[in-house]
């Protein structure tokens, strides 16, 4: 399993970002992909996840409406359009794919920035 993450940078507060991941070598159908993020010292923390058959979305509490979750299943891409972002949330974003909690697999990460 392959997933590789685009999209991150550099932001000035309240600007936006569209951040993409690409799934290979995974069922990608009837699954679950997962945006996760973690901060220098901090915790690695759930952002977002959505059900790759229903299409359902779940967001961390937190996001209240910034971000956007959406998929191109014929492309097996996920999407996570970021607005209104705070210099809080400047982390290294993860794309995630399978398992219980969705984590099974894991990308290399694009780094957000945001000043």
């Amino acid at each position: 399993v392959q997933l590789v993450e685009s999209g991150g940078g550099s932001v000035q507060a309240g600007g936006s970002l569209r951040l993409s991941c690409g799934a290979s070598g995974y069922t990608y159908s009837s699954n679950c992909m997962a945006w996760f993020r973690q901060a220098p010292g901090k915790e690695r923390e759930g952002v977002a996840r959505i059900a790759t058959g229903s299409g359902n979305t779940y967001y961390a509490d937190w996001v209240r409406g910034r971000f956007t979750f959406s998929q191109d299943t014929a492309q097996s891409t996920v999407y996570l359009q970021m607005s209104n972002l705070k210099p809080d949330d400047t982390a290294m974003y993860y794309c995630a794919a399978g398992g219980t909690y969705c984590q099974d697999y894991r990308g290399q990460g694009t780094q957000v920035t945001v000043s």
